[in-house]
């Protein structure tokens, strides 16, 4: 559209009337016109019809244009096309009307003259009757003109930068196309290295077709026949550790020493044994104790405190080692070695070519890496105090998702009450919508994933399929071939046999990408809508692992009326920073020691209700942060989703719960049920049933009134119920 209106504009910009054109069919054989023979026949078509002014609505078709390359879809379309028409061609009546020979009419315009003079003949002769025609149509024509292109400034930036990265890439293009061959023969013996200094989008797209093979596995992109040019953020941009194992000698000796020193603090408690080897972390030291036989476990790990005091430390954490009989004492080192993200980012696993959404979480007490899969826990629930590294932790999950998908393989919904946390990943184009901050609209986002997951087993089981990868295979494997799938729905019944009528549809076959939701703050969710968000987080962790949608919650107050046994059920995996006592960490991890932990970034992981693994996550600066999401925003433009914190809305933006002008409340049904089943009815017994606010609750019972189901307040305020079925 956007090519073939700019064709039009440039032929009819360039005609010359000496040119061939529609009833000319010979010309001076030298053609002026900038596209030549087709440019002049198209020019002089649109000229002898609507005359100059048809680039209106050939403007109009290269605006609509661009909002299909943003991916963004224009309501009433054909509407607006006619609307177009009809405003040059009374533009142009105008000018007929005034005979102002500026430019060419059109004959549509001059017939339309002819018809006024020959019916209304007073209209076209005097001065005054021309005067308010030739005002009425004008207004009329820009009125007309402003609903059509009514464009905000977001989209006209948009459009510029479309424009600007375009015309960028095709000088990019041509610069080298005009390279010696002797150029060339030398940036090849130097592509590597010149790579990391021209961060360029056309440098780099053939490198990620030939290196990013993750697509052929499934959830990638929505529409197949169309390939994402997109480039993951390069290992360039994180910080790297620099540290050395120039001290091995002196942590052995500190070890030696602090392995007969636990010992001997051990049998001044009654607690006799011996150190069997230790392990050196790049935060903590484990020492494997064997205790004698008849001393309980229950009776070393209760000496923690005292341990940690007897060996000057700041804690000391004793567990139970698996599958062994000794015991395991954490003591923090003297010297603690630095833990980046960058570090993570070029393990192995992580930059393997895959499509599991692995996760860099950290380092473990023997200084390996540690890396969790998304997709298996299916969904993580995180704790941890304030300045315990919480929000680096979540930033590293975020950012773990950003190195390994594109934004059309992973989709984003950020909720952050805090209204801080999170706001830096505004506009990115993983995002599927903007970074929620309000409370209320986390509600309705949370209620769309939950629709977004009901119509993906939709499609999966038109299918047959389990998983949603195996329906991105399936569906590629189909549209391949050329065929189209098709399913029966009942679409009414029969008036006359009572029978089903059924209507076959074609059913979508798009590929689904995976969508993370990630609740910074689940106390302030808790406090706004409680029982809606727990039942809304329930149903999504129960069920929305297949349809490849994966939570991932934190609080910074694991208390037990944050983190229900309903969530802490439908949650195996569990990640705990320090906390503030041992019942949080009882709650977050069904057993003590999160308590006893080192903050910035020291951790407790729950994999799936395995054992606790200790781990360092790795530190993610906000100015590494910031290149990242920049070097991100530059490849792709954030398309969002209203529709998802939209719904409850009204035209103020203050959100409602209820219903109002005819909307119906989704609990309504059930409050109606309640009501004719118990025969009795105020707002404190719904809102008390239906655990929902006064306000909501007044608003139903009114409803009620209005239908008929129950009868008006009387002078004591009680009402009765008017219906029994």
């Amino acid at each position: 559209m956007i090519c073939f209106s700019s064709f039009l504009i440039i032929s009819i910009l360039t005609h010359s009337p000496n040119d061939p054109g529609i009833g000319k069919l010979s010309g001076s054989t030298e053609i002026i016109n900038f596209f030549g023979l087709w440019g002049a026949i198209s020019s002089s078509l649109f000229l002898i019809l609507f005359g100059r002014l048809s680039l209106i609505f050939i403007v109009f078709l290269l605006y609509s244009g661009f909002l299909l390359s943003l991916g963004l879809k224009s309501t009433q379309y054909f509407l607006k096309f006619l609307i177009v028409i009809l405003s040059s061609i009374l533009i142009s009546f105008t000018l007929v009307l005034h005979d102002l020979k500026l430019f060419e009419t059109g004959l549509i315009p001059k017939l339309l003259f002819d018809i006024f003079s020959y019916y209304l003949p007073v209209m076209v002769n005097g001065f005054l009757y021309k005067f308010i025609i030739s005002f009425l149509f004008i207004i009329i024509s820009l009125i007309f003109l402003v609903f059509t292109f009514s464009i905000r400034l977001r989209l006209l930036k948009k459009i510029f930068l479309k424009i600007f990265s375009s015309s960028f890439l095709i000088f990019i293009k041509t610069s080298k196309v005009i390279k010696s061959p002797l150029e060339k023969k030398n940036y090849t013996k130097t592509s590597k290295i010149k790579s990391k200094n021209e961060p360029t989008i056309l440098k780099n797209t053939k490198v990620l077709k030939s290196k990013i093979t993750r697509n052929k596995t499934g959830t990638g992109i929505m529409a197949f026949e169309n390939e994402f040019i997109f480039n993951l953020p390069t290992n360039d941009l994180l910080i790297k550790s620099n540290t050395k194992n120039s001290h091995r000698k002196e942590v052995e000796n500190i070890n030696k020493i602090n392995s007969s020193k636990l010992e001997k603090v051990l049998a001044e408690y009654g607690v006799i044994g011996k150190v069997i080897g230790y392990k050196t972390g790049p935060i903590v030291t484990l020492y494997e104790f064997i205790p004698s036989a008849g001393i309980k476990a229950s009776k070393v790990i209760g000496l923690s405190d005292d341990i940690a005091r007897a060996m000057s430390s700041v804690s000391a954490r004793i567990s139970s080692q698996p599958g062994k009989t000794s015991l395991g004492i954490e003591i923090p080192n003297l010297k603690r070695e630095s833990v980046v993200f960058g570090d993570l980012v070029e393990g192995p696993r992580f930059q393997a070519e895959n499509n599991s959404l692995t996760l860099a979480l950290g380092k473990d007490i023997s200084g390996q890496l540690v890396y969790a899969d998304l997709e298996k826990m299916p969904h993580l629930l995180i704790a941890g105090t304030t300045g315990s590294g919480k929000s680096v932790g979540i930033n590293t999950i975020i950012m773990s998702i950003l190195y390994r998908f594109k934004p059309d393989e992973c989709k984003l919904i950020l909720i952050d009450p805090k209204m801080l946390e999170l706001s830096i990943y505004e506009n990115i184009p993983h995002l599927l919508t903007p970074v929620v901050t309000n409370p209320n609209k986390a509600v309705f986002a949370l209620k769309w994933v939950v629709k977004e997951m009901e119509n993906r087993y939709k499609l999966m089981s038109s299918l047959n399929v389990k998983h949603i990868n195996s329906y991105n295979e399936k569906s590629k494997k189909i549209l391949a071939t050329g065929k189209k799938l098709y399913k029966n729905v009942q679409t009414g019944i029969d008036d006359e046999t009572r029978q089903p009528i059924f209507e076959k549809r074609e059913i979508p076959l798009e590929k689904m990408p995976f969508i993370v939701v990630v609740i910074d703050e689940m106390a302030d969710l808790m406090m706004v809508a409680g029982k809606e968000v727990e039942n809304l987080v329930q149903r999504l962790a129960q069920m929305a692992r297949a349809s490849g949608i994966h939570l991932v919650t934190a609080t910074q107050r694991p208390s037990v009326d944050v983190i229900t046994g309903t969530i802490k059920a439908n949650f195996p995996s569990r990640l705990s920073y320090k906390v503030a006592s041992k019942f949080d960490s009882r709650t977050i991890l069904n057993e003590m020691g999160a308590e006893q932990l080192l903050g910035s970034g020291d951790m407790l992981f729950l994999e799936n209700g395995a054992n606790l693994k200790r781990l360092h996550g790795g530190f993610l600066s906000e100015d590494e942060i910031e290149k990242i999401v920049r070097s991100i925003k530059e490849q792709a433009i954030f398309d969002q989703k209203n529709e998802i914190t939209l719904e409850g809305e009204n035209e103020n933006g203050s959100m409602v719960f209820g219903f109002d002008d005819g909307e119906v409340d989704a609990l309504y049904a059930k409050a109606v049920d309640i009501v004719i089943s118990q025969q009795k009815v105020s707002t404190s017994y719904i809102q008390r049933y239906l655990q929902i606010g006064y306000n909501r609750a007044a608003r139903i019972v009114e409803k009620m009134e209005e239908e008929g189901l129950i009868s008006e307040a009387n002078n004591a305020g009680k009402r009765q119920v008017l219906r029994k079925n």
